[in-house]
């Protein structure tokens, strides 16, 4: 499916049930002749010669191939590249709008210095050369003072060039403190490591599964690869296979399923193992896998001659389809007849991580997510779970500290991850916030954020801004003026993917490894610099063991340099992918102690020495915030692809296209059951307060027969304070109403949901 420009509006207007019969078309289309016209800055395209660049789109995390048209030095038109192996000539509402972005009002144009106080939107313009020299000064001072892990960065990726520079950078100065932004990657990435004993990215086979298990995973609303999943979806469809969505409102993915399972949010570990327990007691699983493959289905002695409980006896004695029923809200039939059908299929596939994949979740669902893969045997099989090992090519010299740096590196990271407690998560964003708010550790002086927008993407905003607040220096490389733009002390924006050469290694959820590129479609429209050379620029004119850690002269030197001979493949085709490739067997695809699949995991304290917790521990849930008297109703959120959640916000022409059932002027609407509305008093359209533990909101009342009782949904990508006025304003952030909530095994944030209250404003 490829989407032009005569197609975008109804694809996004009918989404993917394909809506025809509806009003808002015509309105769309009124509203936006009249509005683009009135836009000061809309770009009019010269008469002259139309040519074709390829590219990457970089605006999430999905990755697709790009065709950039151009006219003469403009870009007019960006559609879905032909042939890439993401999306294969398909593109979303974001990545069509990418223009707006790039000719937009909301760019930064020059590096800027704050003016008074943080927040107020006082700058002035500096050089590029004073800006650089402001940041090495700042950096200087505390490496003076024997203090450079008090330099932290968070980023949007830890994946390829850019943020290989930026990892190598933070090492070299002496400090642990990089942290990448949380997604279900996180997730994902601890469950393979747990149960595989492999640093590896999880991949899905959708299009070639016969049955999908989805606990939460919006597949058409922008989870994973967007568009990927939109095809794969509808391939399945075609196919005659079938898709089962277990959540608690019917969502968009829902909608399109084959079966919607409402669940009580929270409780879907306990499904998955309640599933588990009929496919053990009916002999449903896989016994070659598991009787040759897998270590701790069964109960086991370790070294120390203790016996130790093993999965199949967690889930017998626990997890019973009749024990279960009542707290997750699914009926006992339903537990049973879902746990055969699933086992029976011919390629079963379970997937997890909420919404659009943007968050960590417990440890213990994906845990038992991946148990029912195991159980099944479709681990590294056509049509199921694929555990990709990432892309090996960067290979650099090894860094050669001076003692400052080495001194620095003793220190822990602030986030606690790799910490005894925590000793196999990379990254803990919410913890690195709080204990700067609690002054535990150290304290962080300069913060980087790149690509990366804390103080609205992540949970608890006000607790965020309460941690930036204690950091005397904030530098942000973003493009755009944004949250976290808009609260630092110096901008030194990057080019947009659009001006720029990056490489893009494969995305989350795709079932084999491909390497993208990004290039410049045009030239820098502003007076920006690529990240690459402005941590380059930084190094070298810190000196010393900095500016000897990056040989290279430029971003692109070290770009050319790294990729080698792949980049001739990347500029040719605008990919590379191996010639062959197959994921191992299972006899070589485990690497945990036992050289199999572990159900019974173990991990590593902070001395590297292994240690097992009960397996009960492992497969734990998570509480909500709130007490359940106080706050008696529990808000969830949900994601749409209209409403982007990242690091940057809808433009113009998506978030007019957003449903005046969601977003109204500047009202946001909030999910509810009819009857649960009743309860309350409130009625369609009329506006009412909401409340919960962290935060309160003015919102509007929208009855929802697709929501359970007792459950309440706002979503996310709404209530920005950056940006433009086509967006900023609009609705409620989401994250300005939850907190944190540690997974008490990984300590990974869990939060999905919240307890609240509703009553009449």
């Amino acid at each position: 499916m490829k989407i032009d420009r005569r197609s975008f509006l109804s694809f996004i207007v009918g989404g993917a049930a394909g809506t025809a019969l509806t009003p808002l078309p015509w309105k769309i289309t009124d509203d936006l002749s009249i509005w683009s016209q009135n836009w000061p800055w809309t770009p009019v395209p010269p008469n002259g010669e139309v040519t074709f660049v390829n590219s990457v789109c970089r605006l999430c995390p999905g990755g697709c191939g790009i065709t950039v048209r151009k006219v003469d030095a403009r870009a007019v038109k960006i559609e879905g590249m032909d042939g890439y192996p993401v999306n294969d000539g398909g593109i979303c509402p974001l990545g069509l709008s990418g223009l707006q972005l790039l000719y937009g009002p909301t760019r930064i144009p020059y590096p800027m210095k704050r003016k008074g106080n943080r927040g107020d939107g006082k700058w002035e313009k500096i050089s590029w050369e004073k800006a650089v020299s402001e940041v090495v000064t700042k950096l200087g001072e505390i490496r003076k003072n024997n203090r450079p892990h008090g330099l932290a960065c968070i980023s949007e990726s830890d994946r390829g060039t850019v943020a290989g520079l930026m990892a190598r950078f933070m090492s070299a100065f002496g400090s642990q403190n990089f942290i990448r932004q949380p997604s279900m990657e996180d997730s994902y990435e601890l469950a393979l490591y747990l149960m595989h004993g492999i640093r590896a990215e999880a991949g899905f086979d959708i299009e070639n599964a016969a049955f999908v298990l989805s606990f939460g995973s919006g597949v058409i609303e922008g989870w994973g690869s967007p568009v990927r999943m939109f095809r794969a979806n509808s391939k399945l469809i075609k196919t005659g296979g079938k898709v089962v969505q277990i959540e608690a409102r019917l969502s968009k993915s829902a909608a399109k399923s084959d079966k919607w399972i409402p669940i009580n949010p929270g409780t879907e570990t306990a499904l998955a193992l309640a599933m588990a327990h009929v496919i053990i007691k009916e002999g449903l699983y896989n016994k070659d896998f598991i009787e040759n493959h897998a270590f701790g289905f069964e109960d086991w002695t370790d070294g120390q001659g203790n016996k130790q409980q093993g999965f199949k006896s967690l889930v017998t004695a626990t997890y019973a389809p009749e024990n279960v029923a009542e707290a997750t809200g699914v009926e006992k039939a339903v537990i049973v007849s879902l746990a055969r059908h699933f086992a029976r299929a011919s390629k079963p596939l379970a997937i997890c991580g909420r919404g659009q994949g943007r968050t960590s979740s417990a440890i213990g669902e994906f845990l038992a997510v991946q148990a029912l893969n195991a159980l099944v045997g479709n681990i590294n099989q056509e049509g199921g779970f694929h555990a990709i090992s990432d892309n090996d090519y960067i290979d650099w010299p090894e860094i050669e500290t001076d003692q400052i740096a080495s001194n620095g590196l003793q220190n822990g990271r602030l986030d606690e991850a790799g910490s005894e407690n925590y000793a196999s998560v990379r990254y803990l964003p919410h913890r690195f916030f709080e204990n700067i708010i609690a002054e535990t550790g150290y304290p962080i002086q300069v913060l980087f954020a790149a690509g990366a927008n804390p103080l609205y993407s992540l949970p608890d905003t006000k607790a965020v801004k309460a941690a930036l607040d204690k950091v005397p220096f904030i530098v942000s490389f973003s493009s755009f003026m944004d949250e976290t733009a808009q609260y630092s002390d110096i901008i030194l924006p990057d080019h947009t993917y659009l001006e720029r050469y990056e490489d893009v290694p494969t995305p989350i959820g795709l079932q084999k490894p491909i390497i993208g590129l990004t290039r410049p479609v045009v030239s820098p429209q502003l007076d920006t610099k690529h990240l690459g050379d402005v941590i380059l620029g930084i190094a070298k004119g810190l000196g010393g063991s900095m500016a000897q850690a990056f040989p290279w002269k430029s971003y692109e030197a070290c770009l050319e340099k790294t990729l080698g001979r792949k980049l001739d493949t990347l500029l040719d085709k605008g990919y590379w992918s191996p010639a062959v490739f197959s994921v191992p067997e299972w006899i070589k695809a485990f690497e945990t102690a036992s050289g199999k699949f572990e159900f019974v995991v173990s991990d590593q304290d902070g001395n590297g020495d292994r240690k097992t917790k009960p397996i009960a521990d492992w497969y734990t849930g998570v509480e909500s915030q709130g007490d359940p008297v106080t706050y008696p109703l529990l808000l969830i959120p949900y994601d749409s692809m209209r409403l982007v959640n990242g690091f940057v916000g809808d433009p113009p022409f998506v978030i007019k296209t957003v449903e005046d059932t969601v977003l109204k002027g500047k009202d946001v609407f909030i999910e509810i059951n009819p009857k649960t509305a009743k309860q309350l008093g409130l009625s369609e359209g009329k506006y009412a307060r909401l409340t919960t533990p962290k935060g309160n909101a003015k919102v509007r009342v929208h009855l929802f027969e697709g929501i359970k009782e007792g459950i309440i949904a706002l979503p996310r990508g709404l209530g920005h304070t950056a940006y433009d006025s086509y967006i900023a304003d609009k609705g409620v952030n989401y994250n300005e109403l939850i907190g944190a909530v540690y997974d008490p095994v990984s300590g990974l944030d869990a939060a999905w949901g919240i307890r609240a209250k509703l009553g009449k404003a």
